[in-house]
């Protein structure tokens, strides 16, 4: 009974724990808020101010950028032993990534697929604005395979960059 109460514990904390389940269902819900801010910033400038649609999918992801950040240091990764300047630092670097991962890929997906007539024309009955589709594609991609891991793996973890990197005053090799 001791070991199955010691196992339900370590099941606990895996499940709930930096890398657990739950943190991925926290992170998933901030990115939630952030992209509805994103998209929503996004689709404003075009539809209402004329925006051309790269601006604006920059322009939305700093926004997005901005709550995804605040929602994640407090509330998904609980990184409250992280100094704020260093969480934005690197959050700053990780940002930088996602942003051109998401302006780039929405306008090289848009471009090519603007190309494929019948793909362009299947879709348009439905879409009025073509590009909200390979947005939607990219920033899927970009926030699995980049943020997430990013955020998880260094943005929010308190390391000392400059030791892990020099070892006895020796660059480490990669």
């Amino acid at each position: 009974m001791y070991q199955m109460g010691n196992w339900l514990k370590k099941l606990g904390k895996n499940i709930s724990g930096s890398n657990g389940v739950f943190m991925f269902i926290r992170a998933q819900f901030s990115s939630q808020a952030a992209s509805i801010v994103d998209f929503a910033t996004t689709v404003l400038l075009v539809k209402l101010f004329g925006v051309f649609y790269l601006y604006a999918t920059f322009i939305g992801s700093v926004c997005g950028g901005i709550v995804n950040c605040s929602v994640n240091y407090s509330w998904t990764f609980k990184s409250k032993e992280c100094k704020k300047l260093h969480v934005g630092i690197k959050y700053a670097l990780v940002w930088t990534g996602s942003i051109a991962l998401n302006t780039s890929g929405t306008y090289f997906m848009t471009e090519t697929f603007m190309k494929l007539s019948w793909l362009r024309k299947l879709i348009e009955p439905f879409v009025n604005d073509f590009f909200i589709i390979p947005k939607i594609i990219v920033s899927l991609l970009v926030g699995f395979f980049w943020n997430y891991q990013m955020h998880r793996l260094f943005v929010y973890k308190n390391i000392d960059i400059r030791n892990s990197l020099w070892k006895n005053n020796k660059p480490q090799t990669f």
